[in-house]
C-alpha cells in the first residue's frame, strides 16, 4: 500500500465523528467541488492547493486544461495535447489530497472513459453505439467495470456518467451522441446497465442531465434551453430513464441548466437553480434521497445571470443541490452561503454529501487490477454487436461485392483502415479524399457504376454538417443520385440526415473509427460478420 492512501485512509472519520468536529464552515466547505485542470501551470496548482488547504473544499472535479473547458470553446483556445497527462493526473491527484484536512472525493466526466479527458488512456464508444447494441447489456456493464478499473488506478473516486438525456432533436449541439438515443426504455436500461458495471468496481456514479437534456437546440455551456412540454409529457418520456435510475440505487443525479417551466411553477429559470424542481419535483414528488450535484456552475446559461461573486453558489445551493460543481467563487460562495442558511439546511446537505465520502473511502476497493485495461477485445465485441444495417440486404452487398466495385473513402486522413482490410481478399481500386481532388475522383469514376464509400465525418457533434466540407457534402450527394452506392459510416448516425438515400443500394452504421470497428466493417462486407445492431435514434428520412 502507497503511503498517501495510508494518509487519505487514516485521515477519514465518520459521520458522527464527522458531525461533530468540523466547524460549520468547514461543513459548508464541503459544498464545493472547483474545477482541477490536469495541464496547469505550476502558479495555478499552487493557487487551488491554497484554496484547498484554507477553504475545506470537498472535492475536485478534474478537466484537460483550461483550453478544453467547454465555455471557453468558443474562444477558439489551442488545446495543446500532452502525451504525459495521465502521469501528471495522478501526480496532482496524491498533490491535492496531501494538502487536503479531509479526504477530497475526486470526480472526473469520463462518459467514455478517461480518454474523454486524458490523452493515451482507453477510449470505449460512445453513448450512442451503445445504445445500438440488442440483448447485450452485459457488455455494456463491462465497459462500465474496465472504466472503473482505469479511474481507481488514477485516484478518481466518481464518474459523473451515465447520461441518461434521451436524444429526440438532431440538432441538439450538446448531447447527440452523447446519449444512448431517443427511445426511453433503450435508455433507460442501457444508462443502469453501465451504472451498475462502474459501482461493481468500486466508482460513484451520477445521472445526468436532471430533467432531461435531449429535446434542446441549445449548449446550456452558451445560453439556456428551454423545454415548453407538459409535466405528463416530462413524466411519461424525460423523466422515465432518471426514475428508472433512482429505482435501480444511483448515487447522484446531476441537475442541468434547463429552463422547464412545468417543473417549476411556471418559471423559465434553471432547473439548477430552482426549488420548485430540485426540493419540490426531485426531493418531494420523485423521491430521491441521494447526493444532487449541480452541472458546471461556470456555465454561461447560469454564470451570467448573477453580477455579484457567491450570489450563483448561494441560489444553487438553496434550490437543493448539496455538491456545487465547477464553482469558480469559493470563498465568497462559502461566506454567502454560511450568512444565509439554516443549520438545519447545511446539516441536511453535509450529511448526505459525507456518507457519499464513506461510501467511497471506507468501501473495501480491489485495486488489484492493471493499471489500465486494454479496451481492444471489449470494443471489438461491441463493435459487432452495434453494426447496424440501416438500408439494403446482406444478399444486396454481396451481389455488389461480387460484380466489381472502386471505394471512395471521404475522409480528411488517411490512416483508416476499412480498405485495407477488404483489399486483404479482394482486388479493387479506390481513392480518398485526403489524397485527391474531388474533381480528380470525378475522373476516375466516370467509367463506374458501383461505388462502396466509407464515409468519416469529421466531427461527431452536428455543427457545420458535422465538419464535412461543402464540396465533399455536394461529391457524395451526386455520387448517391448517379451511381450504385454502399455506404458505410463510421460516425454519429444523424449525419444520415444529410442525404437522401433512397437510391443506395445498401447503407451500414459502424458508429465509430476505431480500428477494430472499421476492421468488423470490412469482414461484414465481405460477408464473414452479421449487422446485428438496432439505430437507437430516428432519421429524418424513413427508408422502407
Amino acid at each position: 500500500m502507497e503511503k498517501k492512501e495510508q494518509i487519505q485512509k487514516a485521515s477519514f472519520i465518520d459521520y458522527p465523528k464527522a458531525v461533530k468536529s468540523l466547524t460549520l464552515k468547514e461543513k459548508v466547505g464541503q459544498f464545493f467541488m472547483p474545477a482541477a485542470f490536469i495541464n496547469d501551470s505550476e502558479e495555478e496548482i499552487l493557487k487551488l492547493e491554497e484554496l484547498i488547504s484554507k477553504y475545506h473544499i470537498g472535492g475536485l472535479c478534474f478537466f484537460h486544461s483550461r483550453a478544453s473547458a467547454a465555455t471557453n470553446y468558443e474562444g477558439k483556445k489551442e488545446v495543446i495535447y500532452n502525451k504525459d497527462s495521465y502521469k501528471v493526473l495522478k501526480s496532482l491527484i496524491k498533490r491535492y489530497q496531501q494538502v487536503s484536512k479531509y479526504p477530497l472525493l475526486i470526480s472526473i466526466d469520463a462518459e467514455w472513459g478517461l480518454a474523454m479527458r486524458v490523452e493515451n488512456t482507453p477510449q470505449y464508444p460512445y453513448a450512442i453505439t451503445l445504445g445500438a447494441i440488442d440483448n447485450h447489456d452485459e457488455d455494456i456493464t463491462e465497459v462500465g467495470r474496465n472504466i472503473a478499473n482505469d479511474c481507481k488506478q488514477a485516484g478518481i473516486h466518481w464518474n459523473f456518467t451515465p447520461v441518461a438525456d434521451i436524444n429526440s432533436n438532431p440538432e441538439n449541439p450538446v448531447i447527440g451522441y452523447r446519449s444512448f438515443g431517443s427511445d426511453k426504455y433503450n435508455v433507460a436500461n442501457k444508462a443502469v446497465a453501465l451504472a451498475k458495471g462502474l459501482q461493481s468496481n468500486g466508482i460513484l456514479t451520477s445521472a445526468k442531465h436532471f430533467p432531461g437534456h435531449g429535446d434542446t437546440d441549445t449548449d446550456s455551456h452558451l445560453g439556456l434551453p428551454l423545454i415548453s412540454k407538459s409535466k405528463k409529457e416530462l413524466l411519461e418520456n424525460e423523466l422515465y430513464p432518471f426514475r428508472h435510475l433512482i429505482q435501480n440505487g444511483i448515487d447522484s443525479i446531476m441537475v442541468g441548466h434547463l429552463a422547464v417551466p412545468a417543473l417549476a411553477d411556471g418559471l423559465a429559470e434553471s432547473s439548477s437553480i430552482s426549488k420548485k424542481t430540485i426540493k419540490g419535483f426531485l426531493r418531494e414528488e420523485m423521491g430521491f434521497q441521494g447526493v444532487v450535484v449541480s452541472d458546471a456552475l461556470n456555465m454561461h446559461a447560469v454564470s451570467k445571470l448573477f453580477a455579484n461573486k457567491g450570489e450563483l453558489e448561494w441560489a444553487a445551493f438553496d434550490a437543493g443541490n448539496d455538491i456545487l460543481c465547477f464553482a469558480e467563487h469559493v470563498a465568497e460562495g462559502i461566506n454567502t452561503i454560511a450568512l444565509n442558511a439554516k443549520e438545519e439546511q447545511i446539516e441536511l446537505s453535509f450529511a448526505r454529501i459525507w456518507k457519499l465520502k464513506e461510501k467511497a473511502f471506507t468501501k473495501k476497493i480491489d485495486n488489484s487490477g492493471p493499471e489500465l485495461i486494454d479496451p481492444t477485445d471489449l470494443n471489438l465485441r461491441l463493435a459487432q454487436h452495434s453494426l447496424t444495417l440501416y438500408k439494403g440486404s446482406p444478399s444486396d452487398i454481396n451481389s455488389f461485392s461480387m460484380n466489381g466495385f472502386t471505394g471512395v473513402e471521404i475522409a480528411n486522413k488517411s490512416d483508416n483502415s476499412f480498405f485495407k482490410n477488404i483489399k486483404k481478399e479482394l482486388q479493387f481500386d479506390y481513392f480518398s479524399t485526403s489524397e485527391h481532388s474531388t474533381e480528380l475522383i470525378r475522373k476516375k469514376l466516370s467509367e463506374m457504376q458501383n461505388i462502396l464509400i466509407a464515409l468519416y465525418p469529421p466531427m461527431v457533434k452536428p455543427q457545420n454538417n458535422f465538419g464535412i466540407p461543402e464540396e465533399y457534402l455536394i461529391f457524395l450527394r451526386e455520387m448517391i443520385q448517379t451511381k450504385n452506392v454502399v455506404l458505410y459510416l463510421f460516425g454519429n448516425p444523424y449525419v444520415l440526415n444529410l442525404f437522401q438515400l433512397k437510391k443506395t443500394k445498401a447503407v451500414v452504421i459502424a458508429y465509430q473509427h476505431f480500428d477494430v470497428f472499421q476492421q468488423n466493417g470490412a469482414q461484414h462486407f465481405l460477408g464473414k460478420v452479421t449487422a446485428e445492431g438496432l439505430l437507437p435514434i430516428t432519421l429524418n428520412e424513413i427508408i422502407t
